[in-house]
């Protein structure tokens, strides 16, 4: 079940009308559902765009429609909209969407796996970089590749132990270390440019 309140049924309204096209809903659908990057997409949709199995929300002027797919990450969701100074801002917030943390018992890859994208990733996406598990070892080392800009970056073994390494080894007591297997050499374009000596 997915609430729309009364101020973002208007809103929708509103959007709607200024568009003319008859028999014109707006579609919703869930982008990364159970990860940590997990967001919503709306977009307008005519009858003609409908593939026929998605979830229709009637509303007063005008349907709702939740990809089929979507339908369990959405589950729950609340569609809101503040009206403010600036005209106003539209929020979904839905419980399901990002999944949630593996449990402390979870096996040492699922919890890492789970760290590396809801707080290493995001942080060297500032970079245009990203970090990839390759394998965790019997010893407990956590084997990692780069990529996009931290691929041949400059700074990456400070990227390495003062960032990532601390932070596994903070949350996840069976990690003892991270190893970096990227041929940096042959980065296209690093963030930082390592120095040729």
């Amino acid at each position: 079940m997915i609430e729309i309140s009364e101020s973002a049924a208007d809103y929708f309204r509103g959007l709607i009308a200024a568009q003319d096209l008859p028999g014109l809903g707006i579609r919703l659908r869930a982008i990364a559902a159970g990860t940590p990057q997990g967001d919503c997409h709306l977009e307008f949709c005519e009858p003609r765009d409908l593939r026929g199995d998605e979830w229709e929300i009637e509303c007063q002027g005008f349907s709702l429609f939740v990809e089929a797919d979507s339908t369990t990450a959405l589950d729950g969701a609340n569609i809101d909209f503040n009206r403010d100074a600036t005209g106003g801002q539209l929020s979904i917030k839905a419980p399901g969407l990002r999944g949630v943390a593996p449990a402390a018992d979870a096996s040492v890859v699922e919890r890492v796996r789970y760290l590396i994208d809801a707080e290493v990733n995001p942080k060297l996406a500032s970079h245009g970089g990203h970090v990839s598990l390759r394998e965790i070892t019997a010893e407990g080392i956590v084997v990692l590749q780069f990529g996009g800009g931290c691929h041949g970056c400059g700074m990456s073994e400070v990227t390495l132990r003062n960032g990532i390494e601390k932070t596994l080894r903070e949350k996840i007591p069976e990690v003892t270390g991270v190893r970096d297997v990227t041929d940096h050499k042959s980065g296209s374009k690093p963030y930082y440019d390592r120095k040729v000596g």
